[in-house]
Order: C-alpha cells, then sequence, then structure tokens
C-alpha cells in the first residue's frame, strides 16, 4: 500500500464543488471514477479543500491509497487521459504513509477576480464577476487591513458552517486593480464556509461607497453575519495558491 499526493487544477463551472454528491457532477467524483479505472481498484480520494459548487482552482489538493504498482510520478499522466477537460492533475507524486493534508500546516491564497466595466467581455463571465460602477480601490484596500491576523471570523462565514471555532488566522490581503480587472487576494491557514466570498461581497459594498471605511472594522467586531455585506458570486473565486509550511 502506498499514499499518492496529487495537485488538480480545475474550472468549477459544471459541478457542484468539491465534495461527492449523490445527484450532481462533482471534481471529488470525477477523480474517484478516473483512478479507479487506472489502478482496477476502488479509490476514494482525500481532499484538502473543499471548494463550492462554481469556484475554480489550480492547485488543490488530494491524497489517496492504492495497491497498484504505478509509480507516483507517472499517476498524473495516465490521470489525464481519462479526466474531463476541465480537470488536469498538475503532478502527482508519492508521499508517507501518514501524510494527510488536513493535518498539515498549510498556506492557502484565493483570489476574488471582479471585472469592473461597463461590460464584461464573453470570454470571462464564468471567471470574473462584474461590477460596472467603478470600485475605489484604495477605499478597499484600506478596509480590509483590519482583516490580517487572527480573529473572530464570525461575521464572515455562512450561518450553515459546521466549524468547531470561527477563529482564523489570515496572513496577508492586498486588493490589486489593473486596467479594468481588480483582484483580491486573501491568504491564510484555514477558511470558513464562504469566508472569501463574504469578504469580498463586503470590500465590494465599501468598493461602490455604499458603506465606508470603518464598515469592515465594525462586521468583524460585531460577531454577527448579518453585520458583513453579502456573498460574492462563487464564479468569482479561484484556489490560487497552496502550500504546504512543513
Amino acid at each position: 500500500m502506498k499514499r499518492v499526493l496529487l495537485c488538480v487544477a480545475y474550472d468549477g463551472t459544471a459541478y457542484s464543488g468539491w465534495q461527492l454528491q449523490d445527484n450532481a457532477p462533482s471534481i471529488e467524483g470525477e477523480l474517484n471514477k478516473a483512478l479507479s479505472d487506472i489502478h482496477g481498484e476502488e479509490i476514494r480520494v482525500i481532499g484538502a479543500s473543499r471548494t463550492d459548487a462554481g469556484v475554480h482552482a489550480l492547485c488543490n489538493m488530494a491524497v489517496y491509497d492504492t495497491d497498484a504498482r504505478m509509480p507516483g510520478e507517472k499517476v498524473s499522466f495516465a490521470l489525464n487521459t481519462r479526466l474531463p477537460d476541465d480537470i488536469r492533475a498538475v503532478w502527482s507524486k508519492e508521499v508517507p504513509d501518514d501524510f494527510h493534508p488536513r493535518h498539515m500546516l498549510t498556506e492557502k491564497t484565493y483570489e476574488y477576480r471582479i471585472w469592473n466595466a461597463d461590460f464584461m467581455p464573453p470570454t470571462k463571465r464564468l471567471y470574473y464577476y462584474h461590477v460596472s460602477k467603478l470600485l475605489d480601490v484604495e477605499a478597499m484596500k484600506k478596509a480590509s487591513e483590519c482583516l490580517v491576523g487572527e480573529h473572530d471570523f464570525k461575521s464572515f462565514s455562512s450561518i450553515y458552517t459546521t466549524a468547531e471555532t470561527t477563529v482564523r488566522n489570515i496572513t496577508g490581503i492586498e486588493v490589486v486593480k489593473e486596467r479594468d480587472e481588480v483582484f483580491i487576494r486573501v491568504s491564510g491557514n484555514g477558511f470558513l464556509y464562504n469566508m472569501v466570498r463574504i469578504i469580498a461581497g463586503t470590500l465590494i459594498e465599501v468598493g461602490l461607497k455604499r458603506k465606508d471605511e470603518g464598515y469592515v472594522k465594525a462586521a468583524l467586531e460585531a460577531l454577527n453575519r448579518e453585520a458583513a455585506g453579502p456573498t460574492a458570486p462563487a464564479h468569482g473565486l479561484l484556489l490560487k495558491d497552496f502550500r504546504f509550511m512543513e
């Protein structure tokens, strides 16, 4: 028996999210099916991040165990011949038997992408949230600063979260404008359900001048989901980077 680590990229548009669903396509389901076919045994992957329906990723991680003799570094090549075109194994390798992506110290970076112009180009519509009114990016930057560090992010979590604690550590946040594109990049050791999308929706409220720069700090301190802004649409969110810290 050996354990294989996969780095997986995907366009989440057609999927119900990462997690296996009984009656809807999922990233996990497609991986399980393809790997079971390759190895001739039932395979069940364990993912590091359970991204929501419509969310995209460049580098989600997953492990699985197998008795097959295929070298770990060859799995990605075989896997990509069997996966749909909107899912790709970026690389694969064998890891120690006790390696578990959810138990390791990690840093993930999510990027929320906004198309900030009058019209949305058709080729961007599945990957950017369209905001036609000009955003005040400088105000968004200043408002976001209070989120860095360890805080109770209860206001920035879905009311349906099952997390034991809503305390999380944000290691960095930046708001960047490049021509018609605005990127909100949030890095941290772990995230709550819908957390980055709620942060994005709250900062957009500031950028649209519906709220002032103190709105984000007040929402953080309120510990109440109703104090923060709306949950931004899933299709603007990308898991951009994933690093194991040890």
